[in-house]
């Protein structure tokens, strides 16, 4: 389902038009570094050079995904939620949010919001839902919060608390966008009960790399990157009640010990109330 007039009329003509095979997106090589198939040669050669400016690159993509299921399975089983708002989606791979969250709560409901044409042509994979539980999928951008919000009704009960799910996308809102203001709009419109799990790229003067590896990223691919020190990460939380351990490197977040995680990555994250 999507709110895009142009991919309506004609969804092959139009996803073909917006993706762009000859610049580097995010998007796909995240996916390429979790080993997934939906990405062009510039990606993989990108994402290769990146590796090599900063070989625990690759690391991110794993422990944010890591993150998300520990995320998700925490707010289905220990706080009732059954309703996620997970916008910045990115390309499907294992372990999406509505598949944690309906294996534990089949009648969960979850609306994904991403405006990469790459993954509107995937969007079906993130359509699949339990009989009890409803999926949708919509093609818009985090910057237009009404119409996300206007969209998600839809599917989702408003008067019921929802996870707000961004992760991984903040970075793509500069400076100058207001994104404090963007995330407060969105957690503002959600009731009591409700839940806030972001994800975030850091800098950090113990990860000078990570620095060399944005910059040739906002040289080369596309969308840009803003880096933000960890306190800066922390604000998006404002007015919330954070749960433990805090903002943490992703890996750091209530590890379950299921197999081997690198002891700290530059993205970092954290889960927080809404009272």
């Amino acid at each position: 389902m999507t709110d895009n007039p142009a991919a309506t009329n004609d969804v092959a003509a139009s996803l073909r038009a917006r993706i762009n095979t000859g610049q580097p997106h995010t998007a796909r090589i995240w996916n390429y570094w979790l080993g997934g198939k939906d990405n062009y040669e510039v990606d993989r050669a990108a994402g290769d050079q990146i590796r090599r400016l900063h070989p625990g690159i690759g690391e991110y993509a794993r422990a944010d995904r890591l993150f998300l299921g520990r995320a998700v399975r925490h707010l289905v089983a220990e706080e009732g939620i059954r309703q996620f708002l997970d916008i910045g989606t990115g390309l499907p791979t294992a372990d999406n949010t509505h598949e944690v969250a309906q294996r534990l709560a089949p009648e969960s409901r979850i609306v994904y919001v991403d405006n990469d044409p790459l993954v509107l042509a995937h969007a079906r994979a993130l359509l699949t839902s339990t009989p009890e539980g409803r999926t949708d999928y919509l093609d818009e951008d985090l910057r237009n919060v009404d119409a996300v919000l206007e969209h998600a009704e839809r599917t989702l009960d408003f008067s019921k608390p929802v996870a707000l799910m961004l992760l991984g996308v903040v970075i793509f809102i500069g400076d100058d966008e207001d994104p404090y203001g963007l995330v407060r709009q969105l957690t503002d419109r959600l009731p009591s009960g409700s839940h806030l799990v972001l994800s975030h790229t850091v800098t950090s003067p113990t990860m000078p790399d990570v620095d060399e590896a944005v910059k040739f990223w906002n040289e080369h691919g596309t969308p840009k990157l803003t880096q933000r020190t960890p306190e800066q990460v922390a604000r998006f939380f404002d007015g919330l009640e954070l749960l433990e351990p805090g903002v943490v490197s992703c890996s750091r977040w209530r590890p379950e010990g299921g197999g081997p995680e690198p002891e700290e990555v530059a993205m970092f994250g954290g889960v927080a109330r809404k009272r």
